[in-house]
């Protein structure tokens, strides 16, 4: 998953480039840039990035991207398979001008090949899926005729209906102290 089976527009894939070079790391790519319904210049691209100091490498992100350490959320993720839960954190990133989003999920290194085992799982799809999941992003990104919540509602179905399990995640957001003190 270091490659990606959609090419990417040439500026997504100087900015990865730029960022694997950054951290000194490989990203690993999931998600439907990886399918048959990644839409170039609309869908997300989703990264894993997997690291032995977490502390060290959300610091060097903070720093790439000008980001706040309350930018970067905690997460629990329940894996499908082992029903095993592991934590990490999410960043999403997003450039209007370069049509370009990205959502990295930044993990600990122990949990490598059971997350992208897990990512793995959800890239070859039925036909009929990829088929619904192609006209769904069309009638949201092209048409937009869809609400944002019932998209993302839809899209869940389609996808989890892969093996009829779901991807549960919690996402951990410590609110600012806003006491004077």
């Amino acid at each position: 998953m270091e490659t990606t089976k959609n090419d990417m527009p040439e500026y997504a894939k100087h900015f990865f480039n730029k960022l694997s070079n950054y951290l000194d790391t490989k990203l690993y790519f999931y998600g439907s840039v990886q399918r048959n319904d990644y839409f170039p210049k609309s869908s997300d691209i989703d990264v894993d990035i997997f690291t032995c100091n977490m502390n060290s490498t959300i610091s060097k992100l903070q720093h790439f991207f000008g980001a706040k350490k309350e930018d970067f959320k905690k997460i629990f993720y329940k894996l499908r398979e082992k029903e095993k839960v592991v934590h990490g954190y999410k960043f999403k990133y997003k450039e209007e001008c370069n049509n370009f989003k990205t959502e990295l999920s930044i993990y600990d290194e122990k949990y490598k090949d059971q997350i992208l085992t897990e990512h793995g799982s959800r890239i070859s799809i039925p036909f009929y899926l990829s088929w619904m999941l192609i006209t769904l992003k069309y009638f949201y990104y092209d048409l937009n005729i869809i609400p944002k919540p019932y998209f993302y509602y839809l899209k869940n179905v389609i996808i989890d209906s892969v093996d009829g399990k779901n991807a549960e995640f919690v996402v951990v957001e410590i609110p600012k102290d806003t006491s004077d003190e």
